[in-house]
């Protein structure tokens, strides 16, 4: 107002001046104009200076509190009340206003000289060490997918940020970026948010309680006999648990027969592990995995996976449970906001090949920028685990046999001297699996998968008694379950163990009666078996003589020599796989194994080991370790390794 008013003088001076000699008046309006002109600069540029001040103060974002709430959920801003705000004069108004003009400069220019910082970041304060952290958020949400995937990439290998920066990536980024970090190998675990807190659970309740409750509201629908086996042994041994603890005696309200507690109480931790047995099933359906998510599932889930921080077989079937539900792409949004991401990031790290393998499955289910295939339940990347800018070439498979497991079957050879050392080893002189560390280091564009399956050698050792899978029914199911993994899309090599092989070459027989899968038929470049009885085996022929001790379970019958169904595959396979002409190599024990305390036994012996086609290899030593090289070096692995590498070589240069 004062800076107007002294205008409005001084012009009023210049227009009431008398004329006087011609000499002089110019030089004096010459001068009157320069000191108004002067006069009008510095006033002006006094006033822009403090608007613009102003303007900063009131964008500038309380660095105080961001440091007291970045380990909350979001931050707060300090803002004043609307009324307050109301009760503003015209001066506020008029500063208002020239905010406005402002900002729409501000933006012009950014348009103009395509500035970084437009949209919801032009409006604020951005300290000079803080511009990467919010270009990269501005980056990764951007509709272009190579630019997002460059931006994860980039908050990933970020090594010297502060912990505040990490935690604004962690509450602002989108679930897409968080599942991108949680599958980038470098990526810092600051970039994740503690879990939400988990609900409390009801008066007079516990957590088997609760599993107990989870799993009587699932639908009693679409369920097979094993299903339907898992789910009435666990309500039936949870019932008899949950009256033990409550009660000493059960005798009303049912058969009327008497429960003492001495007698019928379960440990919690069995009837636990009967509920998730039971709910790994369940969750195979989708139908079903939208009942455990509305039933507070993963919730629970998420106390029992930390309660039981000690148990591998706890957190091994909650982990199923999560990954089988990462299948459905509707529930990504509630496993997000759940917090497992966080739980997968970390699992991720582990050093338990376990752990690691059942983290890498569900984030990639939940991965849908990067990876276009789906892992059901059995099916485990072992590598590449994470994101990777190594172009995948081809596939190699393992399968492996009677009483085995997608990570034990493959582990290096036991000895004392390793096992003790295994804590203090590099992964070159021990391992717990050569595929995922040897393997992967020396074949580094391979995708290597392995396959688990229930078997068992007895039916009394059997998981679910009503369960007789054929070798015709478990290939069907195997094969159903790699094609949603996108097997057959790349050239590939099988490699099996034991029964594992009569699996392979059922699958491939299967798959060349259907037409759809004809790419996996002309992908398969060869297949390496490790003592596969091709002609049967003597474990079948042991186990009828001593029925009484072993109850020989399907797989194990269908394995005797005078098997037709053994004898017609070998016969099929063999035409098959001459006229695709598959690279074959074979493996065979020449040292009997242990088959309990008591029985010694020379399970598959050479002539059964022999396809008809491809090298036979015997090696000195028994049925067990015949697929576990000793060391790197040992010519198991480099044998095998050389195979691969040989029939992969035209597929693995281009």
């Amino acid at each position: 107002m004062s800076l107007a008013a002294y205008c409005v003088i001084c012009c009023r001076r210049i227009g009431s001046f008398a004329p006087r000699s011609k000499s002089r008046t110019p030089w004096r309006n010459i001068r009157n104009i320069i000191r108004f002109t002067g006069s009008l600069i510095v006033g002006g540029s006094l006033f822009i200076t403090y608007e613009v001040l102003a303007l900063k103060k009131s964008l500038m974002l309380d660095t105080q509190v961001v440091e007291r709430e970045k380990m909350k959920s979001y931050i707060y801003v300090h803002k004043a009340p609307v009324d307050r705000l109301d009760n503003r004069g015209i001066v506020w108004q008029a500063r208002k206003e020239l905010h406005r003009a402002v900002r729409k400069l501000l933006a012009a220019a950014a348009k103009v000289l395509r500035s970084p910082f437009a949209d919801s970041f032009s409006t604020v304060d951005i300290e000079d060490h803080d511009c990467a952290v919010w270009l990269l958020l501005r980056k990764s949400r951007e509709d272009d997918l190579a630019a997002r995937l460059q931006a994860v990439r980039e908050m990933s290998e970020a090594h010297h940020w502060h912990d505040y920066q990490y935690r604004i990536i962690a509450q602002a980024c989108d679930p897409r970026t968080l599942i991108g970090l949680a599958r980038s190998k470098e990526s810092d675990l600051r970039f994740f948010l503690p879990p939400p807190p988990l609900p409390s659970l009801k008066e007079d309740s516990s957590t088997e309680e609760e599993l107990r409750h989870l799993l009587a509201s699932l639908p009693q629908t679409e369920l097979d006999e094993c299903l339907q086996y898992f789910t009435s042994l666990a309500l039936s041994e949870s019932s008899q648990s949950l009256a033990a603890q409550k009660g000493g005696l059960w005798c009303f309200g049912g058969n009327g027969l008497p429960y003492a507690e001495s007698f019928g109480k379960v440990p919690s931790a069995t009837v636990e592990m009967f509920c998730l047995e039971a709910i790994v099933k369940h969750s195979e359906i989708p139908s079903h995995c939208d009942h455990i998510e509305a039933g507070g599932g993963l919730q629970l889930l998420q106390r029992l996976y930390q309660l039981h921080k000690d148990c591998p077989k706890v957190q091994r079937n909650v982990m199923r449970i999560i990954g089988n539900m990462a299948l459905n792409e509707h529930l990504h949004p509630a496993i997000v906001h759940s917090g497992w991401v966080s739980l997968m990031a970390e699992a991720l790290k582990s050093s338990h090949i376990m752990e690691a393998s059942h983290a890498a499955r569900t984030l990639a289910n939940l991965d849908r920028e990067t990876v276009g295939e789906k892992y059901q339940d059995g099916v485990y990347v072992l590598h590449p685990q994470c994101r990777t800018s190594q172009p995948i070439k081809a596939d190699v498979l393992f399968i492996h046999g009677l009483m085995g497991a997608a990570f034990k079957t493959w582990r290096q050879h036991d000895s004392q001297r390793a096992l003790t050392e295994s804590a203090v080893v590099d992964e070159d002189r021990y391992t717990t699996c050569w595929p995922k560390t040897w393997l992967a280091k020396d074949c580094p564009s391979l995708r290597i998968i392995s396959v688990e399956y229930d078997t068992s050698l007895s039916d009394w050792r059997a998981r679910c008694p009503m369960e007789r899978k054929s070798i015709a029914f478990r290939s069907n199911e195997l094969l159903s379950k790699l094609r949603a993994a996108g097997v057959g899309d790349r050239p590939m090599i099988w490699i099996s163990h034991s029964m594992g092989g009569l699996l392979v070459k059922k699958m491939l027989l299967e798959a060349s009666k259907k037409p759809e899968l004809s790419a996996l038929i002309n992908n398969t470049r060869g297949i390496i078996f490790y003592s596969v009885p091709h002609h049967g085996s003597r474990l079948a022929e042991y186990s009828v003589n001593i029925r009484y001790l072993l109850f020989p379970s399907l797989e194990v019958k269908e394995l005797s020599k005078d098997s037709p169904a053994l004898k017609t595959l070998q016969d099929d396979f063999l035409e098959f796989a001459k006229d695709k002409n598959f690279q074959v190599l074979n493996f065979v024990e020449t040292q009997p194994t242990f088959i309990g305390s008591m029985i010694k036994l020379h399970v598959v012996p050479v002539e059964s080991a022999d396809l008809g086609i491809g090298d036979l290899i015997p090696v000195d030593v028994n049925h067990l370790n015949i697929c576990k090289p000793k060391t790197k070096d040992a010519f198991l692995y480099q044998r095998t390794l050389q195979f691969i590498c040989e029939t992969l070589a035209r597929d693995l240069e281009n």
